[in-house]
């Protein structure tokens, strides 16, 4: 046995020893380095995955995969926690916001993921009327702008139509674009397009519409008087009638809210000519006849007398000379017994004045005449009377 182990080792047997050393330290480094690493897994930004690591800390698990962790991140657990197999972490990287707030600006760091989630972090809470934009469902960017305006009440008034509105507007243009309103080309707008709105202010739309409008209208004939020697004086009789031309009119109308404002004549195109009336008026004189022995010219004598009016019970309006009295009011006529006092004859009567024998009455008989008045009132005062009257011609 001594001479065995004391017999020199063939060099052959010396490479299997060390080489079996190797490997056996080899392992015992593999199996000591496979022991020191832990599978943790890691929820960046909600995607999650699983590594492999040796790191002994959070913060060391971060340095090894060259990722900084700022203040304002959200980290669970925190960074000086050990790592250990299966640790699940959680990271939120923080991202820079400006809130504008009517005036107001601010600028935040937040993990939240929307806006919506960014408002209840900051504990901002909105009115029912309130706008945000953009709005609560968008995600968080970084470098967002978020703008938050609060409403204020005024009033529309559309067409003539009035009502208060919510509104979150700057403008005029702005206002009415929120509340859906269209305008039309020549629709107006008080205040102007550009102008600022606020609080209790009045939006006055002022819906105008061209139209065009086709009227009929009359002509209205003149009257005209021609002499005739036939009739006695004081006398008149319709020769023509008169007619009404006809015109149409083609008018530009403008309307405001539905009411006419302006209207300008553009075209004119005549229907019917007119007829103008045409009047004899007498001028013959007549002399005066005696009756019974009575009357001539310069004789004067007394008769009873009443008043008479053109609308008069049973009254035409037009004498039996065929004087109109109410186209004529201040004519100077009376009615007469033609056997006493001739028609055409002129007189001039006591308290009445110059006047001509032009008319005859069922009652006016004898020495009774009846005077001519335009008005009830006048006719009325004159009442019945005995007065004097002279015959002029």
């Amino acid at each position: 046995m001594k001479n065995l182990f004391s017999k020199p080792l063939s060099s052959k047997k010396w490479t299997i020893i060390c080489t079996s050393f190797i490997v056996f330290v080899t392992t015992l480094g593999i199996l000591y380095f496979k022991s020191s690493e832990k599978s943790v897994a890691l929820t960046f930004n909600g995607h999650k995955k699983v590594v492999t690591t040796r790191a002994d800390t959070v913060k060391d698990l971060f340095d090894e995969m060259h990722v900084p962790i700022h203040s304002q991140d959200y980290l669970f657990p925190k960074k000086n926690t050990q790592l250990k197999e299966h640790l699940n972490i959680i990271w939120k990287q923080a991202k820079q916001v400006q809130i504008v707030n009517g005036n107001e600006k601010k600028t935040v760091w937040t993990t939240a993921n929307t806006v919506g989630e960014l408002m209840k972090e900051q504990n901002l809470v909105l009115n029912e009327h309130d706008q945000i934009s953009p709005g609560p469902e968008e995600k968080i960017m970084n470098g967002m702008k978020v703008g938050i305006y609060g409403a204020f009440r005024l009033t529309l008034v559309d067409g003539g139509k009035q009502k208060l509105v919510w509104s979150t507007s700057t403008t005029v243009a702005d206002f009415l674009t929120q509340q859906g309103i269209k305008l039309q080309a020549l629709d107006r707008v008080e205040p102007s397009l550009s102008d600022t709105i606020s609080e209790n202010d009045k939006v006055n739309v002022i819906r105008v519409e061209k139209v065009t409008d086709v009227v009929e209208e009359p002509i209205q004939f003149a009257v005209v008087t021609k002499k005739d020697s036939n009739l006695a004086i004081g006398s008149q009789k319709v020769v023509t009638e008169g007619q009404q031309g006809l015109v149409s009119n083609q008018y530009e109308v403008i309307l405001e809210n539905g009411k006419e404002v302006s209207r300008k004549l553009i075209s004119q195109n005549k229907v019917r000519n007119k007829m103008d009336k045409i009047v004899a008026v007498g001028t013959k004189n007549f002399t005066l006849q005696g009756s019974r022995g009575e009357g001539s010219i310069g004789k004067e004598f007394y008769v009873s007398t009443t008043a008479y009016t053109a609308d008069c019970n049973g009254c035409s309006g037009h004498t039996s000379t065929g004087i109109d009295l109410h186209s004529n009011p201040n004519v100077k006529v009376i009615a007469v017994d033609p056997r006493i006092i001739p028609l055409g004859t002129k007189v001039y009567v006591e308290g009445y004045g110059y006047a001509i024998a032009a008319d005859t009455g069922s009652s006016i008989k004898g020495y009774k005449i009846d005077v001519f008045f335009s008005s009830k009132s006048d006719a009325y005062r004159w009442g019945s009377r005995k007065i004097k009257i002279k015959v002029l011609q």
